[in-house]
């Protein structure tokens, strides 16, 4: 036998797809005599090598399709293959001929996880290699013995494109001359026990196919033609602490549909939710996670796709055409994303190479059997830069204006929604998850040095201390927590009947205690309207001691006592409409109901409350901050009533904010103000414009300098039944207009 010659038993192995070392067998190599050209060409007959010098024929050694010869020549050894048979001839730029793609430095940064792009070097990427155009394969699977890249250009065979292993980072690479955007892959994985895997789609793909379907796709990466860089330059002060933010919050894939069903793309979302939210003055819009998921009645909180936007709604393009046109329109884009876990979907992370990889290895932390999903490893580096790359990559390429972190409570706390026997203290006997805490201080610290201007928003419901404090300062380093406490807290006072709201005043009352704890969001969102808990008008009081009208009543009532507590805003989509029927995924909202005067009356209130709520400093400039807010009465449980005064600056006029809960509307009550003279009613929630019966102050009260309540002034005011007023002192444009003149 030639000595150059593949042995029988490696031959046997490739074909077997179990050759562990690919380009130790396939490509050119140095030989006594020449240079040694191996090659697998299935529905080949003939292949020759093509050089600058001819042709040369390589001899077939098995009917397969694998062909090896020695050719004059010395490496490095350029050359294609040409391939024949009787349907007809054709070339191949041979993939096994390049050199490594990747670096020694991929390889030192990924196993140091302080590589914070890996999904600029992982994945499927279009690059030029060794002169050649084509794309670069990527994935990381340590325990793997063979990992293949399967794909529609070589057949889906996995004996086709067996990939290179980077033995130092357990890296595996493989670039491919000749293709481009568009083209399905995966990839097929031997583990190390010799058991072939389930296809894995790629954990770093920017592109997927639509369910049902699971492959990943080579994206289109060129350049995309921003125009927000104005909104940009803006950004940071417009998302601030003490900035405005009310944020409309939206399942996109549900917002509206066509008649027959079919999904609005992001063209027709930017046509219509786009100038929709800024019409009704939201300044933000919060996308339910956009990232590839399998299942649609997950709403996208269990991911797969970390890097590649759900194909349901069109392309990464689309994406960023309308995450452009919101900027546009002044509106911030913020992305749900869930780092907290994974579903088990066989083409998923879940035991990628055949061992726990992405998930914990001990099933007490690597698994959540509440929603049957595994969780990250955050301490293993190379996942740590996983989650972190994604977050960055969210936030650069499609110029999101922040990130809303779900599921928080789950991460930092080891036995959250676990029974005993799921989870395991750490060693000192403490129940915090160390791991995941030093990873979001990590991820926090990473877009507040890159993106300093994006917000990362935290769904938090546990006390857990100092959320949106920095990390410095023993915090998690987040810009805002949702306050889940509050949201609890109030939604069931108001679903209580007006008889015994009485009993239940500090449900109300508490959420001041610690207001000022955090940097919160007020969130009344998609997790309020789901799983039999009704819509937020259908939780009101039911049964014939409250009818419809005091129900709208209600909730308007409740929508001002929102939007005048401290705490940024955040309303989930079909509330601003009062929708009667609880949220599902599957149809549009109701849109019809617009055609009653109720419900108009709702969505026109929401537009007045947004309004206010910029025009007014003192809604926003302190809200996290107790010298912005004060009691005028607090303690009236027998009226259900609640008032607060709000403060912004020095300058800025205070905004009283009284609540009656109560179907019964309340003449002559004294109220104590700062100050006396004129207060005009700049918002009442029974204003007939809303719905309600006209009951009011007719415009203004008047402050009287006698003190009440520990107020200097006070104003005999009307309270409507179920309605909210709030009143600003009439000098307040004058005292802006002088502000502005001693600040120019």
């Amino acid at each position: 036998m030639t000595a150059w010659r593949a042995s029988q038993a490696e031959l046997d192995a490739f074909l077997a797809a179990r050759h562990a070392d690919p380009f130790a067998l396939l490509g050119p190599h140095g030989a006594p005599g020449g240079v040694v050209v191996r090659a697998f060409v299935p529905h080949a007959e003939f292949l020759d090598v093509v050089t600058a010098s001819g042709r040369l024929p390589l001899e077939r050694r098995d009917d397969a399709g694998f062909f090896e010869g020695l050719v004059p020549g010395a490496l490095p050894f350029a050359y294609r293959l040409a391939a024949r048979n009787a349907g007809g001839a054709w070339e191949i730029d041979d993939p096994y001929r390049f050199g490594p793609a990747l670096g020694p430095l991929d390889d030192h940064l990924l196993i140091e996880g302080t590589h914070r792009r890996l999904h600029e070097r992982l994945g499927a990427h279009a690059v030029t290699h060794e002169g050649v155009a084509g794309v670069r394969f990527a994935v990381w699977a340590p325990n793997a013995e063979r990992v293949a890249l399967v794909a529609g250009f070589n057949d889906w065979d996995r004996r086709r494109h067996p990939m290179r292993k980077r033995v130092d980072s357990g890296l595996w690479e493989i670039f491919i001359p000749g293709i481009g955007a568009g083209q399905p892959y995966k990839f097929a994985i031997l583990s190390r026990e010799g058991e072939e895997q389930p296809w894995k789609a790629d954990p770093f793909g920017l592109s997927a196919e639509l369910r049902p379907s699971t492959a990943s796709l080579v994206a289109e990466e060129a350049a995309f033609d921003w125009g927000d860089a104005d909104f940009l330059s803006r950004r940071e002060a417009r998302q601030a602490r003490n900035a405005p933010i009310s944020i409309y919050e939206v399942h996109a894939a549900s917002w509206r549909r066509h008649p027959d069903g079919r999904l609005y793309d992001w063209d027709e979302l930017a046509e219509t939710l786009v100038p929709y939210a800024a019409d009704l003055g939201f300044t933000h819009l919060e996308l339910l996670p956009v990232m590839e998921h399998p299942l649609d009645e997950s709403w996208g909180y269990q991911p797969i796709g970390m890097f590649a936007p759900t194909a349901r709604l069109g392309d990464a393009r689309g994406l960023m055409r309308f995450v452009d046109a919101a900027h546009r329109a002044g509106l911030g884009v913020i992305l749900d994303w869930v780092p907290a876990h994974f579903p088990r979907d066989p083409h998923g992370l879940i035991r990628f190479d055949g061992q726990p990889l992405y998930e914990h290895a001990d099933p007490r932390r690597g698994s959540h059997k509440e929603w049957g999903t595994a969780v990250f490893d955050y301490g293993r580096r190379e996942v740590a830069a996983f989650l972190a790359s994604s977050a960055l990559h969210w936030l650069e390429r499609f110029h999101a204006d922040g990130l809303r972190v779900d599921a928080v409570s789950s991460m930092v706390w080891l036995d959250h929604g676990r029974a005993p026997g799921d989870w395991a203290p750490n060693a000192d006997g403490s129940t915090d998850n160390k791991e995941a805490i030093a990873f979001l201080r990590q991820v926090n610290a990473q877009v507040a040095e890159e993106h300093p201007g994006a917000a990362m928003i935290a769904e938090e419901a546990t006390s857990w201390p100092g959320v949106t404090r920095a990390a410095t300062e023993g915090g998690l380093g987040f810009r805002f927590k949702w306050n889940m406490g509050w949201m609890n807290d109030t939604l069931r006072y108001v679903a209580l009947d007006p008889i015994h709201r009485r009993w239940h005043h500090n449900l109300v009352t508490f959420g001041l205690t610690y207001a000022f704890s955090e940097d919160f969001v007020l969130p009344l969102s998609h997790d309020e309207v789901v799983h039999g808990k009704g819509s937020l008008l259908g939780r009101l009081p039911q049964g014939r001691s409250v009818d419809d009208w005091e129900r709208f009543a209600t909730l308007r009532a409740y929508y001002a006592f929102m939007w005048g507590h401290p705490g940024k805003k955040l309303l989930f989509m079909g509330n601003e409409i009062a929708q009667w029927r609880e949220w599902s995924e599957a149809r549009e909202l109701d849109w019809g109901l617009l055609q009653w005067a109720p419900h108009q009356g709702v969505q026109r209130l929401v537009r007045d409350l947004n309004a206010l709520y910029r025009a007014q400093p003192a809604l926003h400039r302190r809200d996290g901050e107790m010298g912005g807010f004060r009691w005028i009465e607090a303690d009236d449980a027998e009226h259900a009533s609640f008032s607060w005064l709000r403060f912004g600056a020095a300058a800025d006029p205070p905004v009283a904010v009284l609540c009656n809960f109560t179907p019964m509307p309340r003449d002559a009550v004294r109220v104590g103000l700062p100050r006396a003279g004129r207060w005009r009613e700049v918002l009442n929630t029974d204003a007939v414009a809303y719905g309600g019966s006209g009951m009011g102050n007719l415009g203004a009260v008047q402050a009287e300098e006698v003190p009440h309540n520990g107020s200097p002034a006070s104003a005999e005011v009307v309270l409507p039944p179920l309605a909210s007023i709030w009143l600003v002192p009439d000098d307040a444009d004058k005292e802006r207009e002088a502000d502005d003149g001693r600040q120019g």
